[in-house]
């Protein structure tokens, strides 16, 4: 199992080794003990699953704020999709800035994005299903977003996104100007 570092400090890559012959393969895609040492000791408390039936479908961006803010280890088990994290830390030398991953279940990629970053994706394709764990329950007041498409943050999504696919609570999330300081770089 590696754990890549990105251009923005938090979020890590993991790419999980395939070992396989004819028959298909095996791949370990979880060891608290080796997640600790790359990422920080968490404890995950909730497995979620979403699938989005056509391609081009927008999720995103959330978070939680505290005191229920939620760190998600994010992977792709049918389709595949452009999954994108940004820092939302305000002070951090790269506040606004966004990394992307496209995770497929062939090549097996796992995007850790922790408290601090808004979190979002596009499918691009057809019942593409999206697995991920969080470090803290689901919570409605602590809930919250910013815009998939604001300038300021630039993100180069797929051409195929689709911004009809959008909720009608991620229609409405607010730029990142307007984003209050849920986060700082120390927390």
């Amino acid at each position: 199992m590696e754990f890549l570092t990105l251009a923005i400090t938090g979020p890590v890559l993991i790419v999980p080794r395939h070992i396989g012959d004819e028959r298909g393969y095996f791949s370990e895609t979880f060891r608290a003990d080796l997640f600790a040492r790359h990422c920080g000791a968490v404890d995950f408390v909730q497995d979620n699953e979403s699938m989005s039936a056509r391609a081009g479908t927008v999720r995103g961006l959330h978070f939680q704020s505290d005191p229920h803010a939620q760190g998600k280890l994010v992977r792709c088990t049918a389709g595949a999709l452009f999954d994108v994290a940004v820092d939302i830390r305000r002070g951090s030398p790269t506040y606004g800035q966004w990394i992307g991953e496209t995770l497929t279940p062939a090549n097996g990629r796992q995007l850790w994005v922790p408290p601090g970053f808004a979190h979002g994706f596009c499918s691009l394709e057809p019942d593409t299903v999206i697995c991920y764990k969080v470090t803290d329950y689901y919570s409605a007041e602590c809930d919250k977003g910013l815009a998939w498409n604001d300038p300021a943050i630039g993100i180069d999504w797929p051409e195929i996104a689709e911004p009809e696919t959008l909720s009608a609570k991620d229609r409405k999330q607010p730029l990142l100007a307007d984003l209050p300081a849920y986060f700082t770089r120390n927390q």
